[in-house]
């Protein structure tokens, strides 16, 4: 069984730190020389320093990123900001390449904020190896495996251990389960997070209260690790540009660039580039180019040749997440059967539960939605693992996003039809360089054979020839420690539960980011004003996110927090604050501002689900009986005073008003928004019947405007019961 992954990665930095010594000068690093504001330099760091250094320099501006663009000639240029591209550029820069990276959209605004968060060798690959005898993916699960203990080690405040219960309903399935998971603990070696176990069928119950015990025998616990996705993909990329790479988001590739080599051969030379943020376009040299778009893979390939053939099969995976009450706070679920044959995750994740995976052929889409089937199919697997006094219920999907896993061919292999089962890595008649395929746990080996590749294709020359990032710290990672966060709550005076989301989200940068909070104006807690109060983001993270390149409120409530993915509703609650404070940062007129609102409104209806449950609502058939259509009659009286037809925002403050709470505007507005399914201002008789009859087969979990009308109608009732009492004893 393997040490407390602080004291491995003790061990592996020493192991990294020597070697790096013994090679002699390390990878170029480039900082910001704060008396020259129009360039940025290279300079070459002395053979002692160490790579694991924490650097100390603040972060160059998007500005700054954008300028060295077009002012340095590069070694290599990556193509997409996912995992895969961000591993490029971390490990062509810690070679001492000179590097730069573009993407179209955000860090990790594709696949790789959607993901399953785990860090897995994968289980069910290692069952396939066995069955199969299949030494390939024997060898996948094994480098997987390495690195999910190199992930847990280089980022241990966003990484961590955690338990997955398999549970067993036949007896003869609970040796074979153990087998196979013994034999996953075994291929991990030394790299094995914690030894897996059997359980009773008592004790999985206690572990997981909320398992269907009919004809459970007992149960097997494994580990694995899991993360926050979106923030890992970031740390990747910061880490990146702290040793001297160029990145750039919301920066298109219109174009690749050619020219002729010495023997009149066309060789790629950079590319066309535009920042999508001020429309302004730019030329990016660079002697090597290297495509790592993912399920985009096939649009760039045909920018170097136009009749290239498609290696991309995409398929979409939908995820969905419920209320923490769904599984316990540190017990994962895995169902390795479904109904299909699929293999469904159920997983305590930031403070809420999410459940997946599908696996659907798909088109590629920058804007992948979540479907109807996918959420039910997950739901119905949920409800066959849980006990039957949990309601799985339809209203309790807070948030559904999709993912587009990029499948690949291998162009290298005659026979192109096959889907390769790992990662693959081709070099293009023209020199570009093609990373697809391959899994989020793998990230850093992919990368390392990319540029690896690269070297060799393009004529580069290093600093160093071999990847130095096996054991390379990433952002956050240099001083963190597990109680790091009670020094924020005494010197700051944080909640705790802030303060544990900064310590484990920021790492040793959570300090910088505490020191942007702002006053609450209370006793306690004196810093950090929430931006919801359902959850512990505050308005520091916010400015701290344009710090870190975020250029678009959909980049902060989706990817830098992870609010959109956790309750869209919540997101959308949170919305408006988040805009007015990054107004303050970067100065946006009023039209940016709807601007942004908007888009950010669209994202959340149409990439995080919104629209789908909307929708699923709508359809629900009224099926209420006389009496209770006779109460709701009551009810929507009890408000509409008037007898208008209709409940205006008006009559919830003159309801709010005679119970004496004093409701902000916004709040009031949020409350009608639940049930105003055709946005006029106003709630019709029928909208609000639509509502109840959801509420009742649970189509919607709860609903603030329904208590309202529930209470107003009480107050009516005690009303009438005083005055036909006369009032007296």
């Amino acid at each position: 069984m393997a040490g407390s992954s602080r004291t491995r990665s003790v061990a592996r930095l020493v192991g990294v730190g020597a070697g790096l010594v013994g090679v002699g000068a390390l990878a170029a690093s480039y900082f910001y020389d704060d008396d020259q504001h129009t360039k940025r330099q290279y300079i070459r760091v002395a053979a002692a320093e160490n790579l694991n250094v924490r650097p100390t320099k603040p972060l160059p501006t998007r500005d700054q990123q954008l300028k060295s663009l077009t002012s340095e000639y590069f070694d290599v240029l990556i193509i997409g900001g996912g995992a895969t591209g961000s591993g490029c550029a971390l490990d062509a820069a810690s070679r001492g390449l000179k590097t730069a990276l573009v993407e179209m959209d955000d860090f990790s605004a594709g696949t790789s904020s959607r993901s399953t968060k785990l860090i897995h060798g994968g289980v069910r690959y290692l069952q396939k190896a066995i069955l199969g005898l299949d030494l390939e993916q024997y060898r996948m699960v094994k480098e997987a495996l390495h690195e999910r203990a190199n992930l847990l080690d280089i980022a241990p405040h966003l990484s961590y251990p955690l338990p997955i219960m398999l549970p067993v309903y036949k007896w003869w399935q609970l040796p074979y389960f153990w087998v196979g998971i013994k034999m996953y603990d075994l291929v991990a070696g030394k790299k094995c997070l914690k030894s897996s176990y059997a359980i009773s069928k008592e004790r999985a119950i206690e572990l997981f209260p909320m398992l269907k015990k009919d004809k459970l025998v007992g149960a097997i616990v494994y580990y694995d690790g899991q993360h926050n996705d979106a923030r890992m993909n970031l740390s990747i990329a910061l880490t990146a540009t702290r040793l001297g790479a160029t990145i750039a988001n919301h920066t298109r590739v219109l174009s690749l660039l050619k020219e002729k080599d010495e023997n009149g051969k066309e060789r790629l030379c950079g590319a066309r580039v535009r920042d999508e943020v001020t429309g302004k376009e730019m030329t990016v040299k660079a002697k090597c180019v290297v495509n790592a778009t993912g399920p985009f893979t096939d649009s760039i390939r045909k920018m170097d040749n136009q009749v290239t053939k498609e290696i991309c099969a995409p398929s979409m995976g939908v995820h969905i997440t419920l209320p923490d009450y769904y599984s316990p706070e540190q017990m994962g679920l895995l169902d390795p059967n479904t109904s299909d044959g699929r293999v469904i995750f159920f997983l305590p994740w930031e403070g809420r539960t999410i459940a997946g995976t599908t696996d659907t052929p798909c088109n590629v889409s920058h804007s992948p939605a979540p479907t109807e089937d996918d959420i039910q199919f997950i739901l119905q697997e949920v409800k066959n693992y849980l006990n039957p006094d949990v309601e799985v219920r339809r209203g309790d999907v807070l948030s559904a996003w999709a993912g587009i896993r990029p499948l690949v061919q291998d162009p290298n292999k005659t026979d192109t039809q096959s889907i390769a089962r790992n990662h693959i890595v081709h070099v293009s008649e023209n020199g570009l360089v093609t990373i697809a395929g391959g899994k989020w746990t793998t990230y850093r080996s992919m990368a390392a054979e990319a540029i690896d590749i690269a070297i060799k294709a393009c004529d580069l020359s290093p600093v160093h020839q071999e990847s130095q990032t096996d054991g390379l710290l990433l952002e956050g990672a240099h001083t963190w420690t597990p109680t790091m966060f009670i020094r924020l709550v005494q010197d700051f005076g944080l909640e705790s539960d802030v303060a544990k989301h900064l310590a484990h989200t920021y790492g040793d940068r959570a300090f910088s980011v505490a020191k942007l909070a702002s006053l609450t104006g209370k006793r306690w807690p004196i810093v950090g004003r929430r931006l919801h109060s359902e959850f512990p983001y505050i308005d520091a993270e916010v400015r701290y996110a344009c710090r870190e390149y975020a250029a678009t409120a959909v980049d902060v409530i989706g990817r830098r927090l992870r609010l959109a993915f956790l309750n869209t509703q919540a997101a959308g609650e949170a919305l408006s604050t988040v805009v007015n404070i990054m107004a303050e940062e970067y100065r946006w007129s009023e039209a940016e501002k709807k601007r942004q609102l908007e888009a950010a409104v669209k994202y959340l209806q149409q990439e995080m689900g919104q629209n789908v449950n909307r929708a699923s609502r709508e359809k629900t058939p009224v099926s209420l009986s006389k009496s209770e259509i006779s109460e709701n009659v009551k009810r929507f009286n009890s408000l509409d005073t008037d007898k208008k037809g209709y409940i205006s925002l008006n009559d919830l403050r003159a309801s709010l008003k005679a119970r004496g709470q004093d409701v902000p505007g916004e709040i009031l507005h949020e409350i009608l928004n639940e049930i105003d399914l055709n946005h006029n201002g106003q709630v019709e008789f029928d909208e609000y019947l639509q509502m109840m009859a959801a509420i009742k087969v649970g189509s919607i979990s709860h609903s603030r405007f329904a208590q309202l009308v529930e209470m107003a109608e009480e107050d009516q009732r005690k009303k009438i019961t005083v005055d036909r009492s006369g009032g007296g004893l």
